[in-house]
């Protein structure tokens, strides 16, 4: 893999995101047996970490509705075009989202920050045998920052080494980012989306309950 190295700089310039509607229906599609099975062993692992006595809490992680998030995807994949099939999930934790997404036939990468978590999403895709990959680093490019309208974003907060470095590539490298957003984000990570990805690149959040949002960069 060439490694290329970004000197992107934020141009503060408007940038056409366009809002796409999923439909709630999508929450009823039929989830495959094994997949169920992953999200049941994702949750029970993530419940045993966050009761261990002996660690303290990473602060504000929150599993998100596996399930949904995986039939929003697949509802993606089914009904847009996407620009290639590299899939990214921003902030990756246990490595479930992304292990769902190789499923899917996506070449599913996370980035994760946190030690502790970095080493619970190797473990989840080596015991699932996902074929999948998931790298340390912050998962935001050099320069984002700057579009932070509030400096005290949690995102913010990571002193580890940019991520694209270790891997290769760059943003715009990907068909579709998954983020689930820590609270009072969302506006921001769009807004690092519109400046980064490539044109034709979609944007999954999760934002909470029955709250999965999907956003096309169109220029």
């Amino acid at each position: 893999m060439t490694r290329r190295r970004s000197s992107h700089t934020p141009s503060r310039q408007p940038t056409r995101l366009q809002r796409i509607n999923i439909p709630s229906s999508v929450a009823d599609s039929p989830v495959p047996t094994e997949i169920r099975s992953w999200v049941t062993d994702a949750r029970t692992r993530i419940e045993a970490f966050q009761d261990r006595w002996d660690r303290r809490p990473i602060e504000q992680f929150v599993a998100a509705d596996y399930e949904l998030v995986y039939q929003s995807l697949r509802w993606t994949l089914e009904t847009q075009s996407l620009m290639g099939n590299r899939f990214l999930e921003w902030g990756s934790g246990f490595a479930t989202m992304t292990a769902l997404a190789s499923t899917l036939g996506l070449d599913a990468i996370g980035i994760e920050s946190e030690p502790t978590l970095f080493a619970q999403g190797k473990k989840t895709l080596s015991d699932w045998n996902a074929q999948a990959e998931l790298v340390r680093g912050n998962f935001l490019p050099r320069a984002a920052e700057q579009l932070a309208e509030d400096p005290t974003l949690p995102s913010l907060g990571h002193e580890s080494h940019n991520a694209y470095a270790t891997l290769g590539l760059d943003v715009d490298d990907f068909a579709i980012i998954y983020a689930y957003p820590w609270p009072g984000e969302d506006d921001f990570l769009e807004a690092v989306f519109g400046e980064y990805a490539a044109p034709g690149a979609y944007l999954l959040l999760f934002c909470g309950p029955n709250d999965v949002r999907l956003i096309k960069k169109t220029a």
